[in-house]
């Protein structure tokens, strides 16, 4: 099993930054790809990015790429996502996922999940 935690959310005006973190605990000497996915209020789960285990391969949502930039640092068992230049329509609950298999956009092929972090972007 694998726990991931989640924290960094907050308010912030738009054109703001935030640094989303998430830890990881339990069977984390697997090699695990890592993601991040957000959920605003009435639509489904959305993938934001991903990252191999290596570090040297990511993946971005459409329109991310440029403005967010997802890291790890494996020796502390630690993910990031930095957002800039937020806008309004970023606002949502923020999931750090975990997987084994394979790096992925596919929300289903994720078998680990934080709780979630609460970003909001106001106007």
């Amino acid at each position: 099993q694998v726990q991931l935690v989640e924290s960094g959310g907050g308010l912030v005006q738009a054109g703001g930054s935030l640094r989303l973190s998430c830890a990881a605990s339990g069977r984390t000497s697997s090699r695990l790809a890592m993601g991040w996915f957000r959920q605003a209020p009435g639509k489904e789960r959305e993938f934001v990015s991903a990252v191999s285990w290596s570090g040297g391969i990511t993946y971005y949502g459409d329109s991310l790429k440029g403005r967010f930039t997802i890291s790890r640092d494996n020796s502390k068992n630690m993910v990031y996502l930095q957002m800039n230049s937020l806008k309004p329509e970023d606002t949502g609950v923020y999931y750090c996922a975990a997987n084994t298999q394979v790096l992925t956009t596919k929300t289903a092929r994720y078998d680990y999940w934080g709780q979630g972090t609460q970003v909001t972007v106001s106007s």
